[in-house]
């Protein structure tokens, strides 16, 4: 997917990738709808994005868009998966910053709060979990996963599939994400380096699911995972520049 943009005016926009959220996406935007207001006098947006989910959770987003001006809705008819879902939200942001988590409850938005003075030296601030809430077998999965990106891109970055990432609108521009499942965080963050942007890291806490089946650690978007990071690996390395790893303050 090829990111332009139109032109976009100062404000935030708040990306929420959903796939069968039904019992979680009424109280992740009434979350979004109070804690953006106390951290940025900026106008907002939340963009959220139904994966072709199989539950409530389209229904419950048409209400949510028709009952809340800033709530926007975009609908896949068929599961994309995660990634595409978080780039199919980007694509339909209409403001300079955009900021993607997800719908599950386990961030505090208002912790985004302290994503916000780093975007003065920095185009890319990247959030990292403080004792990560998941269990043991994602956990064993991500420390492998960073060990994996840090080996093979040089990616010096504690916890790259973070969902919580707060960028300016000309990071995305003119990148081509061939990533549509979980390596699309990852293959972002080689493409953004390539190009020079420098990010800065921010432990954010996190909590546990407490509603709803997560599926990031399912047998099928992990192996999904690998086939996405063969392919890039070998597109990037066949066809685009060899990166060499740098210090901690450019991805």
């Amino acid at each position: 997917m090829e990111f332009v943009y139109p032109c976009a005016g100062a404000g935030l926009s708040v990306v929420l990738p959903a796939y069968n959220e039904e019992e979680n996406l009424e109280a992740a935007v009434a979350h979004c709808l109070d804690r953006l207001p106390r951290v940025t006098e900026l106008p907002f947006e939340v963009v959220v994005v139904n994966d072709g989910s199989r539950d409530r959770t389209g229904e419950l987003l048409d209400r949510l868009a028709a009952a809340h001006p800033q709530v926007r809705r975009v609908h896949h008819a068929c599961n994309q998966g995660y990634g595409q879902a978080v780039l199919t939200g980007i694509r339909n942001t209409r403001y300079d910053l955009i900021f993607f988590t997800d719908a599950d409850l386990q961030f505090d938005l208002g912790e985004i709060g302290l994503l916000f003075p780093h975007l003065q030296d920095h185009d890319l601030v990247v959030g990292y979990r403080l004792n990560r809430q998941d269990p043991p077998h994602r956990l064993l999965f991500a420390y492998g996963w960073n060990k994996l990106m840090r080996l093979l891109f040089g990616l010096r970055i504690r916890d790259v599939d973070c969902a919580f990432k707060l960028f300016r609108r000309r990071v995305m521009e003119n990148l081509t994400i061939i990533s549509r499942g979980a390596m699309t965080s990852a293959e972002i963050m080689v493409r953004t380096r390539a190009a020079g942007v420098t990010f800065a890291q921010v432990g954010v806490h996190h909590y546990p699911r407490r509603r709803g089946t997560p599926t990031g650690g399912q047998l099928w978007v992990i192996a999904r995972a690998f086939r996405e990071l063969a392919r890039f690996f070998w597109i990037w390395y066949l066809a685009g520049p060899r990166i060499p790893v740098r210090e901690s303050g450019r991805i």
